[in-house]
């Protein structure tokens, strides 16, 4: 059936749906969906439920009904012009993994999405190494600011997706742009967290959580670390030396403190939230870091990581205003982006 504006569509490989707002290109709309946000979508992953506030009939009309109009003709096409950002300038690409069934993590299969965090056009091309061999899992072209839907696998493939690669190039339409070489990134994934929740963390890309995995960021394709057969030898010769009785006692190495992580999530803090206000809760995640800073107030250079998570905002933005005004000498930075998204903030005790 032909998609026009107005149409209340649902998603053929994901869950939800909304109305067509209107088109991107030839083969792409924007829907709306209940909470007014515009998603990007294909045509053909989409299936019309209501065509223009007229439910979409699954048998066709008896004989004796009168005959159907013919629609109207299709509303011109025009291709939306591409929003642009001052960050977009440098390509910030990566893949991501959300599960079909977040509740069943060990039965449940995967969705596998490609997105484009520039203001570049991309080729790109997708693909898993198997018995000494690439194999292209997906490949297309993926317009500026947006993420699109590669695949759904399950479990038993996981094995065959710990060497991924991704090559792109990138070029933007009807303007003048920088160069970007021609990008080839080689990855290896560990499968491992798929079997996590843990591992499925908030993120600026989806209201679900998922697992990320930076392809290039700031216009730098991420490096697998490899050690050459050279490194490993003089590893093993400098372990054989070391296991030679010392002529002089070893001075003892001072080993930098262990990083403790504090989870600020309520799940975490309390059994039970009933009968608690939203101020409340946030008075009691934030005695939870007034306490724990104080049990570290003494030990300078100690780093603390508080999770708070990304949600609203809310819980991060007390905890900087806290380390803005009353702990004005202590040091703060988002964590690890790898470990934890951007739903954690690193402490380092003045």
């Amino acid at each position: 059936m032909e998609i026009k504006i107005g149409d209340k569509v649902r998603f053929l490989n994901s869950v939800g749906g909304g109305i067509v707002c209107r088109f991107r290109g030839k083969d792409q709309v924007l829907v709306e969906d209940e909470d007014g946000f515009e998603v990007p979508a294909l045509i053909r992953e989409l299936v019309v439920i209501e065509t223009n506030g007229a439910q979409v009939r699954t048998r066709p009309k008896p004989k004796e009904e009168a005959p159907v109009a013919k629609p109207a003709p299709p509303p011109e096409v025009k291709e939306e012009k591409v929003r642009e950002t001052p960050e977009g300038e440098r390509l910030d690409i990566y893949l991501a993994y959300l599960p079909l069934e977040p509740k069943a993590m060990l039965q449940s299969g995967y969705e596998a999405y490609f997105i484009n965090n520039s203001n570049y056009y991309l080729f790109f091309n997708y693909m898993n190494r198997q018995h000494g061999s690439w194999f292209s899992r997906y490949n297309g072209l993926i317009e500026p600011n947006t993420k699109i839907f590669m695949e759904e696998f399950g479990k038993e493939e996981l094995n065959g997706m710990e060497r991924m690669c991704v090559q792109l190039i990138a070029f933007k339409k009807d303007k003048p742009y920088s160069l970007k070489n021609a990008i080839s990134v080689e990855l290896r994934i560990d499968t491992v967290k798929f079997y996590k929740a843990h591992c499925f963390m908030e993120n600026d890309f989806f209201e679900e959580e998922a697992l990320l995995f930076p392809v290039v960021r700031s216009d730098v394709p991420e490096r697998e670390l490899l050690i050459s057969a050279i490194d490993i030898q003089e590893a093993m010769q400098q372990k054989a030396y070391a296991d030679l009785p010392p002529s002089k006692p070893a001075v003892k190495k001072k080993t930098a403190p262990a990083i403790p992580e504090i989870d600020l999530h309520l799940n975490q803090l309390l059994d039970n939230t009933n009968g608690l206000t939203p101020a409340d809760m946030l008075n009691y995640q934030l005695d939870k870091f007034h306490e724990t800073l104080a049990q570290y107030a003494g030990q300078k250079g100690q780093k603390i990581i508080f999770i708070h998570g990304k949600g609203d905002g809310t819980l991060r933005s007390a905890i900087e205003k806290e380390l803005k005004t009353r702990y004005k000498s202590y040091y703060y930075q988002d964590a690890s982006f790898r470990e934890y998204g951007f739903g954690a903030t690193m402490v380092t005790i003045k």
